[in-house]
């Protein structure tokens, strides 16, 4: 008798102990991608705190990403640098569709677009698309987006192309093996997974952005910088592309509970080198880089976590 007394003790004290814990969930983007290893990564450190569980969910990416969080029905989620503005402003994509309560949480990473074309299809600079079957991105992506700023100021149009690809960054690889696509965007963390699996199943190289043409693109939508992706990175790239980017930013609403963003932000910081070392496009980052590209207000929570750390003032 007193056996089953304890054992139910004990049972009780588990469920106590899972219902105190508050359940969180991170909107990422493809397996093959940057987000999803990045944000496995997070939730490691997030649930070395005994009141977080924290789970990591593959997703469309930055678009479905801020919908969803705006919705409740994400806890946190990676976006864009430049995806955040124009949600909070109600421009680009969300034209008269703004939403104040998009927090931000903390800056992750740059995020720089790669153009990777197949050798084959003698893809040099950016003009030689035209005739080209190109996969811009999925549609109201971050790829997408980026794609089309660049084509329009190079003053390409989709009509110049032979076919305009709709495909997801996890299906352009394959799409690309196949010979589909002569080429697809994907705005990422390098190195990436996506691309390296693309450069072991064919020859490819990355398109450099002329330099004049990335000047004209930061003038005017400022939330771009310019980036190097190096050589070396990819199998068959023995050069450096210059590109643009954005950051990573992970982004909850203002509606997310303080202990909960305050746990996240802290187990970053806590944890730092570890932070570092999960995966090689966090090697460079710093805590002072956490703040940079953040295109929303920042979290209150986040931002205490900061200043306890003495990351801010």
């Amino acid at each position: 008798m007193k056996k089953i007394f304890l054992f139910f003790i004990s049972l009780g004290l588990t469920f106590s102990s899972l219902m105190a814990k508050e359940f969180i969930s991170i909107g990422t983007g493809g397996m093959t991608g940057t987000y999803y290893p990045v944000g496995g990564a997070i939730c490691r450190l997030a649930n070395k705190n005994k009141d977080i569980r924290c789970s990591v969910e593959s997703t469309g990416g930055s678009i479905y990403n801020v919908n969803n969080v705006l919705k409740d029905e994400l806890n946190f989620g990676f976006v864009q640098s430049d995806v955040v503005y124009d949600k909070y402003n109600g421009i680009g994509n969300f034209e008269g569709k703004s939403d104040k309560n998009l927090r931000a949480v903390m800056s992750i990473y740059p995020e720089l677009l790669a153009f990777v074309v197949s050798k084959s299809s003698n893809i040099k600079k950016y003009p030689d698309v035209k005739g080209k079957k190109i996969n811009v991105g999925n549609p109201g992506s971050g790829n997408e987006f980026t794609a089309l700023t660049v084509f329009n100021e190079y003053g390409i149009s989709e009509k110049d192309l032979s076919h305009r690809g709709v495909l997801t960054a996890p299906e352009s690889p394959m799409a690309l093996k196949d010979k589909k696509i002569d080429g697809y965007f994907y705005m990422v963390g390098h190195p990436t997974a996506n691309i390296t699996d693309a450069a072991i199943s064919l020859p490819i190289d990355l398109v450099s952005i002329d330099e004049d043409v990335a000047d004209r693109i930061i003038e005017k939508l400022p939330y771009y910088a310019k980036g190097v992706i190096s050589k070396g990175l990819y199998d068959g790239v023995d050069h450096d592309t210059l590109t643009i980017g954005v950051k990573a930013v992970l982004v909850s609403s203002k509606n997310q509970s303080d202990a909960s963003v305050k746990a996240v932000v802290k187990s970053v910081l806590d944890n730092f080198e570890e932070y570092q070392n999960l995966h090689p496009a966090l090697k460079f980052v710093t805590k002072e880089s956490l703040l940079e590209g953040l295109s929303a207000p920042l979290h209150p929570a986040a931002k205490e976590a900061f200043i306890e750390a003495g990351v801010l003032k």
